[in-house]
């Protein structure tokens, strides 16, 4: 799906492509997912790196990207590095450098520690926000710094869903990227690349619920979700149109 002249929504993948910086946008990996929940008594099955990779092979074959910009937590743990997220990250760097693509990381609440591996790995990173071409990639969970100057504003870190409701009256969640303003600046908010990562069912929660403070800021209802599933992308128009279904 073409959103701008510059950006592409790959179909059936949470992923968008940039193609003034010929590179992938991705957010929310949580690396060694599966591994922390094992520890904290979940069993899981372990699935969601072989999919992530799988994903982003279908995306590099589609557009021969050079740069992987992940905009926000490629771990999972808060509080430190766990081997599960250690021994995932260090595969998918080794992917990366398979496919000669650079990796850049904007890093999210989930990423402490990240920062050790930057040298040894030759990782770029980042806090919290930068301006690469005429895009700001932030992860979320602060409001922007710099707004000026800037095409568009690309976030992660909401996990982004609608909730729709079947015949037999079950919800799905469909994971969505969320297009939209804040204030005057175009704004594009990424679902989660995370297998396990339901997401949040923007349509069912009001503006106050959500976790990002830009939303406080910003006319969700007015914001699109191009809904991503079943190897299509689709817009499936304002959130506030969604609300009334």
């Amino acid at each position: 799906m073409i959103l701008t002249k510059d950006i592409e929504l790959l179909d059936g993948l949470p992923i968008a492509y940039i193609k003034s910086l010929n590179a992938l946008i991705v957010a929310d990996l949580h690396l060694g997912y599966e591994g922390v929940m094992a520890k904290r008594g979940s069993a899981l099955p372990k699935v969601n790196y072989n999919k992530i990779i799988e994903m982003l092979t279908k995306a590099l074959d589609k557009t021969d990207a050079k740069q992987i910009i992940v905009d926000g937590d490629i771990k999972n743990e808060f509080s430190t590095v766990d081997e599960a997220e250690f021994n995932e990250l260090f595969d998918f760097i080794n992917f990366a450098k398979q496919k000669k693509v650079q990796l850049v990381l904007i890093k999210g609440n989930h990423d402490n520690f990240v920062e050790r591996y930057k040298e040894p790995f030759k990782l770029v990173v980042h806090r919290q926000e930068t301006k690469i071409g005429d895009y700001l990639f932030f992860h979320g969970e602060e409001l922007p710094h710099e707004t000026k100057g800037v095409s568009m504003m690309i976030m992660g870190h909401e996990h982004p869903a609608i909730g729709v409701i079947n015949a037999a009256g079950s919800k799905e969640k469909l994971g969505c990227f969320l297009h939209g303003k804040y204030g005057r600046t175009p704004i594009l908010v990424l679902p989660a690349m995370n297998y396990y990562a339901a997401g949040t069912d923007i349509n069912f929660h009001a503006r106050n619920d959500l976790l990002s403070p830009v939303f406080k800021k910003t006319n969700v209802d007015k914001m699109h979700a191009i809904v991503v599933g079943y190897g299509s992308t689709i817009d499936f128009g304002p959130i506030g149109s969604l609300r009334n279904l």
